[in-house]
């Protein structure tokens, strides 16, 4: 499905540079709001939060930025993902073009963002007391791929499923919100009993955060298990995904 991307691949540059720049259009910080953004969240969170889950919690501000910082890129990937058909629409009508490049590159413009979040987030942890930098900080590469894979199979279903109900937008936005209390971003699960814990497991974007919190909190390398399970989640998605969008292709037109 992906292999015409290097014959499509100027129109690919474009669109990404394009998304970039209507993003970041007449403000006055620019792609600044990256970084600024997640970080006043950050700062919103652990100002609320800390009174009554930090004293629990050992290294609770790399704690609840691990959390944010993986759940604000899924957020991020998956709406823009959701808006990238119908968004395009006067270009796909038009010029016969793989429809998979715009959600693509949607994914790319909020991998870039990441990228800039992350950064300030290793600058956290190398300024917290106990938490020096190691070389397993490398295996971090493991579940942002698999979180990547996962965001572009959400985005395709979101973004098919938006073209025929317009719906879909503003359930997300409330599933996005109960998904928030339901990753543990901002609260630690082991307060509840097994069985519960074992729950959260369920959830996909939970079992990344729980890769971040083992590898830079807790010097743990996370067991194979664990790692099949991040690889299962996106492969599924993925595979979900460009199922429908194969499915449904040519439909996509007539519901522009």
């Amino acid at each position: 499905m992906f292999f015409n991307l290097r014959r499509y691949h100027f129109l690919f540059e474009e669109l990404v540079k394009r998304d970039f720049k209507k993003k970041y259009k007449r403000t006055v910080l620019g792609m600044l709001w990256s970084v600024i953004s997640p970080l006043l969240t950050l700062a919103v969170m652990a100002l609320v939060f800390t009174r009554f889950f930090g004293r629990a919690t050992e290294h609770y501000l790399i704690y609840l930025f691990c959390g944010n910082l993986v759940y604000s890129y899924f957020s991020e990937s998956t709406n823009g993902g959701m808006r990238s058909l119908m968004g395009n629409a006067a270009i796909f009508t038009k010029v016969n073009v793989p429809k998979y490049m715009f959600l693509l590159s949607r994914n790319v413009q909020a991998f870039i963002n990441f990228c800039l979040t992350l950064t300030v987030f290793l600058l956290f942890v190398l300024l917290e007391p106990g938490l020096p930098l190691r070389w397993s900080f490398f295996l971090l590469l493991y579940p942002i791929a698999c979180l990547t894979v996962f965001n572009i199979g959400v985005g395709m279903v979101l973004s098919a499923l938006f073209m025929f109900f317009r719906d879909i937008e503003y359930l997300y936005s409330v599933f996005l919100q109960l998904l928030m209390y339901l990753s543990a971003i901002f609260y630690n699960i082991s307060a509840y009993p097994q069985k519960i814990q074992y729950l959260f497991y369920a959830n996909p974007v939970y079992v990344y955060i729980r890769y971040f919190r083992k590898i830079v909190i807790e010097n743990d390398i996370p067991a194979p298990s664990f790692h099949l399970l991040c690889a299962f989640y996106a492969l599924v998605m993925l595979g979900i995904g460009s199922w429908i969008y194969k499915k449904y292709n040519r439909r996509f037109l007539y519901y522009v």
